[in-house]
């Protein structure tokens, strides 16, 4: 005897008023930001986000489509088409929970990720205008998730009797630290300097990421029953092999970024004045550059005076646009191709033109001039033209002869990429690392060379987005649930 077909639930019916025809007939509802003379002086936040009438606004462009393409192009997941739902229901804590289900850092993600190339690319409101936006909605539920839901009501998942080590607190760390401990393992995140957030705290500037909603998001994490310790460099003072022996951790995940800042190799990369953009953002968001007076500045003086960014990525914007609201006279970025090769997000590059920074394309540096003293007083620079494509699919920059030109500089910072740092590498025997000097690890699982232990975003691929990198924390926290309910490997 057969058994007969279990009855499929009934799809919820829709809440949104509107048909699909003139809900595409909507326009994209614009975030107000700060003025930008206002907000070019001064380290609060550009965009001021949604009041609950642009949300409901935005929300009901949405078409619902059957297979919504939004969450294939999402690298957590997240159901858009279900909490988009719940906006226009009105339950904003409902759809920030929505999120959480696939996303434990919302308010982060709703700023920083560049949904224009995933969640918001598979929008079909983009065959016809625009795409609905995602990151607004987002960033929307997850501040009135912050405002209004007290920790107390999280309920703690039943412990399993399992640990697991997390090295590291950016992105990819805390999202297998959220998505583990909320399977009942005991998750101990281990971080190298005094401050949770990994490249999220010191990398990403007050007016793109205020460290408040960091720490919210921290403590959220706390609630949630994961365990945080500071100033632990792992490969130093304590490696992997004793969190495994002597601690008697059970699994281990590696997300420690990849924070060897890059040169060009030219020469007066010595000269003070000259910084790595690592450490001239490190310099203004953990010293507290962005605070003075109340804090020393932990940076050259150069108010008022000339400083240079080199780079074309979010991470050269954010040096360039800090600089400018530290009091830079003329802020410069330059950049070797064209505006159209910039790896940078649309919206920031808008943000930055707007605040006054001056962008010189299809320029580079030669040298940067000594003046007599060990300091920086200009650089040589050179202008470039675009030849055939590289190895990246961009147009190769190429010199042209007798284009040399100089400016005059306090500051210039190098914002070229960066790389592994060596020191897990160096104190873990067995781990499988490629050539340039990272963490070799399945794509699907994450796994690595070493039984137990795996690792995900920039260690692994490189310098990549926020999102990347905790698509890679969601697939690493999968595989080690799987790994420590079977034990196999």
């Amino acid at each position: 005897m057969s058994t007969p077909p279990t009855p499929k639930t009934p799809p919820k019916k829709s809440s949104n008023p509107l048909a699909n025809k003139d809900r595409m007939k909507l326009p994209r509802q614009h975030m107000l930001e700060q003025d930008p003379q206002v907000r070019n002086k001064c380290f609060t936040e550009v965009n001021l986000g949604y009041s609950p009438e642009l949300a409901r606004q935005e929300a009901l462009r949405c078409i619902e489509c059957a297979k919504p393409a939004c969450v294939d192009t999402c690298p957590v997941g997240v159901k858009v088409k279900d909490f988009v739902q719940l906006i226009i229901d009105g339950d904003y804590l409902g759809a920030a929970a929505k999120i959480r289900e696939d996303n434990v850092l919302p308010a982060i993600t709703g700023r920083v990720c560049p949904q224009e190339d995933h969640c918001e690319a598979g929008c079909l409101l983009n065959k016809k205008g625009q795409s609905l936006g995602i990151g607004y909605l987002e960033r929307f539920v997850a501040d009135y998730e912050r405002q209004h839901f007290d920790l107390k009501n999280i309920v703690k998942a039943p412990p399993t009797g399992k640990k697991v080590a997390i090295v590291g607190s950016g992105p990819s760390g805390l999202t297998a630290a959220g998505d583990l401990v909320a399977k009942g393992h005991q998750v101990h995140v281990f971080e190298a300097l005094h401050e949770i957030g990994g490249v999220l705290v010191y990398g990403i500037p007050e007016f793109r990421l205020p460290k408040a909603i960091i720490r919210e998001q921290v403590d959220y994490m706390r609630a949630m029953g994961v365990e945080f310790e500071t100033d632990v460099v792992v490969g130093r003072t304590i490696t992997i092999d004793e969190l495994f022996e002597d601690e008697g951790y059970d699994a281990v995940f590696i997300g420690t970024g990849a924070g060897l800042p890059q040169f060009m190799g030219i020469p007066g990369e010595h000269l003070n004045g000259v910084y790595s953009a690592n450490e001239f953002l490190t310099r203004i968001n953990l010293m507290h550059s962005y605070e003075f007076p109340k804090y020393d500045q932990p940076l050259v003086d150069f108010r008022g005076r000339n400083v240079a960014v080199i780079g074309g990525g979010n991470t050269a914007l954010d040096a360039i646009r800090s600089s400018l609201r530290l009091g830079a006279g003329k802020a410069f970025m330059l950049y070797r191709r064209s505006e159209a090769e910039m790896p940078a997000r649309i919206e920031e590059v808008k943000h930055a033109k707007e605040e006054g920074i001056e962008f010189q394309m299809l320029a580079a540096p030669l040298e940067f001039l000594d003046d007599g003293k060990g300091w920086l007083k200009g650089a040589r620079c050179q202008k470039m033209e675009l030849g055939e494509p590289d190895s990246s699919g961009r147009r190769r920059p190429v010199p042209i002869p007798g284009s040399e030109y100089e400016i005059p500089l306090a500051v210039a910072v190098m914002a070229i990429g960066t790389t592994a740092n060596p020191i897990i590498r160096h104190t873990t025997p067995g781990l499988a690392t490629n050539k340039r000097g990272y963490i070799e690890a399945s794509e699907t699982t994450q796994k690595t060379s070493r039984r137990g232990v795996f690792a995900g975003g920039d260690i692994v691929t490189g310098g990549a987005t926020v999102i990347l990198a905790m698509g890679a924390g969601r697939r690493a926290a999968k595989a080690i649930n799987e790994f420590l309910v079977s034990g196999e490997w």
